[in-house]
C-alpha cells in the first residue's frame, strides 16, 4: 500500500514565507541542481515518486538519524548542511546548522543551494518539506519506525548517494547482529518487565507504536508501558503498580548520573527493579535514532534484560 503524506507540489512563484527571494542565490541554486547531472526517478519510504540527481553534490540532511546514515555510508562529504543535535559522528558537529528537524530554517536550506535533501517522515513539518519543493529542491523521504525499516532507510539512501553496494554490506552487517541477538533470546522463555524512562518531570515512557518498544521486544523484554499513546505519562503509584523487573533510564532526562537516578528510585523498595538493583541508564541516541547504531542500542539491551545469556 502506498503511504501518503505529501507529495511534490507544483511550481510556485520565487518567495520564502512571504519574501521576495533573491533572484541571484536563486540562480545559484539552479546552477547547483544542474550540475549535479541528469534526474533520476526513486521511490522513497512513503511511497513518493521523487526526481533526483543522477550525481548529488550538495546534501542537506534534515534530521539527526539522516545525518547518521549518511556517515556511515561514506557520504559525509556530500553534507553541506544538517539539523541541530545532529551531533555523530563528531564531524557532523562542523557542519553548518539548518534549524531543528521539526522547525527548519527554510531561508538557511536555500541559502546553501543544495541540489538534494533528505528529510525524515517521523519529526519533519509536511508544510515546510512542501515549501522545500516549491523551489524545485528534491527532497527524498525516509521513514524508519522499526529495526527493518531503519534497514530500508539505509539501502534507500545507499542508492540515493551512488553507494549501494556499500549500503548492502552495511544492512547485511545489521541483520546479522538483530539475528545474534533473537538467537540469543530465542534460548529462554523468560520475559522481564520494562519500564523504559525517556522523561522525569513528568515520568514519560513509550507506548506500543514506537521505535523503542520494538526495542524491548526484539530484546526478549515486556514493555509495562504498552499502549495506543507513544508517550504515555505516568504518576509514581501507577508505575509501582506495574512492578517493573527492569528500569531503563535514557539520557534524555537529563540524567547520566547512575547514582542519582539509583537515589531517585531507591526510595520504593518494593519495586522489583529496584529490591534486584536492576536501573540502568543508556545513551538516548542509540535507542531513539533509527541509524545503523540502533542495533548497538539493541545489543545493550538484551544484554540489560538477560545477562545469564551474554556472559
Amino acid at each position: 500500500m502506498v503511504m501518503t503524506w505529501f507529495h511534490a507540489s507544483k511550481k510556485t512563484p520565487i518567495s520564502l514565507r512571504g519574501k521576495l527571494y533573491p533572484a541571484l542565490l536563486l540562480l545559484g541554486m539552479i546552477l547547483a541542481v544542474a550540475q549535479a547531472g541528469e534526474a533520476r526517478l526513486l521511490s522513497d519510504q512513503t511511497g513518493r515518486k521523487v526526481d533526483v540527481p543522477e550525481n548529488p553534490r550538495r546534501v542537506v540532511s534534515l534530521a539527526p538519524t539522516v545525518t547518521e546514515i549518511v556517515f556511515a555510508l561514506g557520504k559525509g562529504d556530500l553534507l553541506k548542511g544538517v539539523t541541530e543535535y545532529s551531533d555523530y559522528p563528531p564531524q557532523a558537529e562542523l557542519l553548518p546548522r539548518v534549524g531543528s528537524y521539526v522547525r527548519l530554517d527554510l531561508e538557511k536550506i536555500v541559502a546553501l543551494k543544495p541540489d538534494l535533501c533528505i528529510a525524515d517522515r517521523n519529526g519533519n513539518p509536511e508544510n515546510e518539506v512542501k515549501e522545500l519543493e516549491s523551489f524545485g529542491i528534491p527532497v527524498y523521504v525516509v521513514d524508519p519506525r522499526s529495526l527493518n525499516t531503519t534497514i530500508g532507510a539505509v539501502l534507500g539512501i545507499g542508492q540515493l548517494l551512488c553507494v549501494d553496494r556499500k549500503a548492502r554490506h552495511l544492512a547485511n552487517q545489521m541483520r546479522a547482529k538483530i539475528e545474534r541477538v533473537k538467537k540469543r533470546i530465542a534460548e529462554t522463555n523468560r520475559r522481564p518487565r520494562v519500564f523504559f524512562q525517556i522523561g522525569t518531570s513528568p515520568l514519560v515512557s513509550v507506548g506500543t507504536h514506537t521505535l523503542i518498544n520494538g526495542l524491548i521486544e526484539a530484546a526478549g523484554g515486556q514493555n509495562v508501558a504498552a499502549g495506543p499513546a507513544a508517550y504515555p505519562r505516568f504518576g509514581m503509584e501507577q508505575v509501582l503498580e506495574l512492578r517493573p523487573d527492569v528500569i531503563i533510564v535514557t539520557s534524555m532526562t537529563g540524567h547520566t548520573d547512575l547514582r542519582q537516578v539509583k537515589a531517585q528510585w531507591d526510595r520504593f523498595r518494593e519495586l522489583p527493579a529496584v529490591k534486584n538493583n536492576r536501573i540502568f541508564v543508556v545513551n538516548a541516541d542509540l535507542f531513539d535514532r533509527a541509524s545503523p547504531r540502533l542495533v548497538e542500542g539493541l545489543e545493550i539491551l538484551a544484554r540489560l534484560l538477560h545477562p545469564e545469556l551474554f556472559r
